[in-house]
């Protein structure tokens, strides 16, 4: 990690850890997924919300670390651990026709997904451009806006108080 004055610099390491999560609707999409893209996501650590980890584990034989399911904190969970730096890339297969009971945890963990520039893809299509992308098989440096700099410069430019 190094820092300059506007952007912090991270690394995604070669072997990733990646969340997996989905809509009700969309896990068996997952499912399918994870199975026809065993093979590559077995190379990395994978994790996710309740019973998408489960499945994906059950049906595939791939080892998911699951959290809570979503409705009971599990996004904000997956949120927390990209915080943390400790969550590479997530497969969010989301439902955008059916309304969420946990809506405001999921637009959360989007809105902090890309905060810290975390790749996600939220259908299918993005997620088979990003799990065939040449950066799956190296590390990957991206910046991160510095927060600590960015708030200071406010501050003294008097937009915060």
């Amino acid at each position: 990690m190094s820092v300059n004055d506007e952007y912090i610099e991270f690394t995604i390491p070669k072997q990733k850890t990646i969340a997996l999560i989905a809509h009700d609707k969309k896990k068996k999409e997952l499912v399918e997924w994870c199975e026809h893209n065993k093979f590559r996501l077995e190379k990395h650590f994978l994790c996710g919300t309740g019973t998408s980890a489960r499945l994906v584990a059950e049906n595939t034989g791939l080892p998911v670390r699951a959290y809570n399911s979503g409705p009971l904190g599990g996004d904000q969970q997956v949120g927390a651990k990209v915080v943390e730096g400790k969550i590479d890339m997530i497969i969010f297969f989301s439902d955008p026709l059916e309304a969420q009971p946990h809506d405001p945890d999921v637009k959360a963990l989007l809105r902090i997904a890309q905060v810290y520039d975390i790749p996600i893809a939220n259908n299918r299509s993005t997620a088979d451009f990003m799990i065939t992308s040449r950066f799956m098989e190296d590390e990957y440096v991206h910046r991160v806006l510095n927060f600590d700099r960015n708030v200071e410069k406010r501050v003294k430019e008097g937009h915060l108080v």
